[in-house]
């Protein structure tokens, strides 16, 4: 789903989704404000690339790095679960992922994100995707894919 149609369907419905961003920096934010009258529906978000800020500003615990690893489902959920609750929006999304060039830390392929969702008043869930290409285009991917799952959220 297109970004235009997530920000008209939150519009619609007077609703608001925040973001938690690692590995793409902003990126995803940035796509959501492209919208205008993006205020209206995104107030927001948080860029913790370091574990540091997960745990200080999102709440993530300090042991899911080690019980779970910084690129996981686990963690993807405590991020947009953590955005959620810091910015009271109806919906919020994570990336966590391997940009590349090189690996990093966690090991897995490079073009390995978990995109997450938090829903107020609702279930959480968390996606596994891989994408191709060189740095830049990994990061887009994961936010194709964050658009896409909260697309899909707003349709059911």
């Amino acid at each position: 789903m297109e970004v235009a149609q997530v920000a008209q369907i939150l519009l619609d419905r007077e609703q608001t989704v925040s973001v938690a961003e690692a590995c793409t920096n902003g990126l995803l934010g940035y796509t959501l404000g492209t919208i205008p009258g993006a205020s209206r529906f995104f107030p927001g978000g948080v860029v913790a690339y370091t574990g540091g800020l997960k745990e200080k500003i999102l709440g993530v615990p300090d042991e899911l790095y080690e019980t779970a690893g910084s690129v996981s489902r686990e963690m993807a959920i405590a991020m947009a679960r953590g955005a959620l609750e810091l910015t009271g929006t109806d919906y919020a999304l994570s990336t966590t992922g391997v940009t590349g060039p090189a690996a990093g830390r966690s090991g897995l392929p490079i073009g390995t994100f978990w995109i997450g969702l938090a829903v107020k008043g609702g279930d959480d869930a968390a996606i596994e995707i891989r994408v191709g290409g060189d740095r830049n285009a990994t990061k887009h991917g994961a936010v194709r894919a964050a658009i896409d799952l909260l697309g899909r959220e707003l349709t059911r």
